[in-house]
């Protein structure tokens, strides 16, 4: 059965491979992948610093409704979640969807929005190292492993980690998040 997998991005920002490899690994298995942004238009995509491809969006994070999806992927770039966080209607979207209990996925800078939605006190998550003490002070637990799901949450830390995170986001749609790190 189909599964309805929101991607949420700033305008620009956007690690290119970290919202394309998970697109493609959720689209392969045969599940719809949908952009929600905080506008509409098309998003900018960066291959580090040096600006990438664009993509359309398919609806404003202000439209999306939680219970339109199944799960949550968070892309990260070091501009798209800073700019997300300062976004009241993508954090408020963000800690719906984690109180849902559906999987939410962030990877690199990503866990930036999950620190802003403040949902990682006593959670165990994995980042870019940068954000480890954002994290901890936020109450959560990092760690520096390729991959961690802890109930509903699943964290990697950087592009070189995709082959787990995207394996874990198409599990976690198959079997629930908890069952993506088995």
């Amino acid at each position: 059965m189909s599964k309805k997998v929101a991607f949420l991005v700033a305008p620009e920002g956007i690690e290119q491979v970290e919202l394309t490899e998970p697109w493609k690994a959720v689209t392969d298995a045969g599940h719809d992948a949908v952009l929600v942004s905080t506008e509409t238009g098309t998003v900018q995509m960066f291959n580090h610093l040096d600006k990438g491809d664009t993509k359309d969006v398919d609806v404003t994070v202000g439209s999306a409704t939680v219970e339109d999806y199944d799960a949550l992927v968070l892309p990260g770039g070091v501009a798209n979640p800073d700019a997300l966080r300062t976004d009241d209607v993508a954090v408020s979207f963000i800690r719906d969807f984690v109180a849902s209990g559906r999987p939410v996925a962030a990877i690199c800078h990503a866990p930036w929005t999950l620190v802003e939605a403040d949902v990682l006190k006593g959670r165990r998550v994995t980042s870019w190292p940068s954000l480890q003490t954002d994290i901890r002070n936020a109450g959560g637990e990092w760690v520096d492993e390729a991959l961690v799901t802890d109930g509903n949450l699943i964290t990697s830390r950087n592009p070189d980690d995709l082959p787990q995170f995207c394996g874990a986001v198409v599990e976690s749609l198959e079997h629930g998040a908890a069952a993506a790190s088995a």
